[in-house]
């Protein structure tokens, strides 16, 4: 079995021999490793016992390498070379943003706003390559390998460093068919009495808990579609089926096309929250994750960026 790490005996031992190697005597290396002769050449004897090979020829003035002395020497240094790149390789991925970078996007955020801005990143960023994985769960940043992530709502793991990005809120939707048909509820118990859209990754499903400043109201709305999948849920308001209580990145556009109006406007849907951009560490991050938070901040600069669509938005591309 090959050992994962170098015991600080051998690595004495091998420091001993390129010494000696390099210097060509025991005097002249321990000067150089600020070690007393005697102890460079203990530590070239138990090397040579170790490995079973005479490695030096000893006179009372010199030292001569032998055959093995030599091919050992060669393939240590080039050992060490590797070593060397790979520390430049690591230090130059610090300070210079290359390499993959692994992102972890909830699923239908991700697409529909995040997702078509990467093209923008990788063109500024040209020696970063990015893996994008999509889902509604909230990855194991740390035991999964990720970069960064994006977060909706609250932050529950310590372990991560966050930036808050904007604030989020959930509010309650429908389309203007839906709401000529049967009308507006006046108050979150009239919700009871509608057809609802229920999201089943909401944190709270089957409720929806409802807040107007101090009030607060739970209900356990009904409904004739329930779903994993808030772009479902969507196309299914805009068609007329029910209210939809969701995020505003998933509704705003469809707000102000007129596709859906407002459902008691002055409540929110399950409090307020914050959409986060975590990374496992603020240590020692590579270029590629800083590029790409300040990259990501800029973006939001100015509020959500569903407030402000760019040209070729997925969003955009949606509701029209």
């Amino acid at each position: 079995m090959i050992p994962t790490t170098l015991d600080t005996t051998h690595a004495d031992e091998i420091a001993a021999l390129l010494a000696v190697a390099s210097a060509g005597s025991f005097v002249a290396a321990g000067r150089q490793l600020e070690r007393h002769p005697t102890v460079i050449s203990k530590r070239l004897a138990a090397m040579e016992k170790r490995l079973g090979v005479r490695l030096i020829e000893r006179s009372t003035r010199h030292v001569r390498m032998t055959d093995a002395g030599v091919a050992l020497v060669e393939r240590l240094r080039s050992a060490i070379g590797s070593i060397m790149e790979a520390e430049q390789e690591a230090s130059s991925g610090a300070a210079e943003a290359r390499g993959v970078l692994r992102l972890a996007l909830p699923a239908a955020m991700g697409r529909l706003w995040i997702g078509p801005m990467l093209p923008e990143f990788l063109e500024k960023h040209p020696q970063v390559s990015i893996i994008a994985d999509y889902s509604e769960r909230f990855a194991d940043l740390i035991g999964e390998g990720f970069d960064a992530a994006i977060r909706i709502g609250e932050l529950s793991d310590n372990r991560l460093i966050a930036k808050k990005l904007c604030d989020h809120h959930r509010i309650l939707c429908a389309s203007p068919e839906y709401v000529e048909r049967h009308g507006s509820p006046d108050a979150p118990k009239d919700l009871l009495r509608h057809s609802c859209l229920r999201f089943t990754r909401l944190a709270t499903f089957p409720e929806w808990r409802l807040i107007q400043g101090d009030l607060h109201e739970t209900i356990v709305p009904k409904g004739s579609l329930t779903a994993n999948d808030s772009e479902t849920l969507l196309a299914a308001a805009r068609d007329g089926v029910g209210i939809l209580g969701a995020g505003e990145w998933l509704m705003s556009r469809d707000l102000k096309s007129g596709k859906l109006v407002r459902i008691l406007p002055e409540w929110q849907l399950d409090g307020s929250g914050a959409v986060y951009l975590v990374r496992p560490s603020a240590r020692f991050s590579p270029a590629k994750t800083l590029a790409f938070k300040d990259w990501l901040v800029s973006k939001f600069e100015n509020g959500p960026i569903w407030d402000h669509p760019f040209p070729g938005c997925a969003f955009q591309r949606l509701i029209q």
